[in-house]
């Protein structure tokens, strides 16, 4: 596993429970730390489901716009805003 080689999406920007706090996340470990460190749940059924695709992108069994699109469903389910960027 390779958590230090840069796998990057299309950032998708977190706007967390401060108001002056934003969070953009683009790679599969800034991925990891956000669902980690961040979100206010850590067992829903769209964050954990956000885990999986965070390993298996890095075990190259997965797609970073499918990581993309889980962190944006399980932004949703913790009730977290989200900006989602298009390059």
């Amino acid at each position: 596993m390779e958590w230090d080689t840069p796998i990057e999406f299309d950032p998708v920007i977190l706007m967390l429970h401060d108001p002056d706090r934003l969070l953009s996340v683009r790679t599969a470990i800034g991925a990891a730390n956000a669902l980690m460190k961040e979100f206010p749940i850590d067992d829903g059924e769209e964050f954990l489901a956000a885990i999986k695709i965070c390993l298996d992108v890095v075990k190259g069994k997965a797609d970073p716009g499918e990581l993309r699109a889980a962190i944006i469903r399980a932004a949703d389910e913790a009730g977290i805003t989200t900006i989602a960027v298009l390059h």
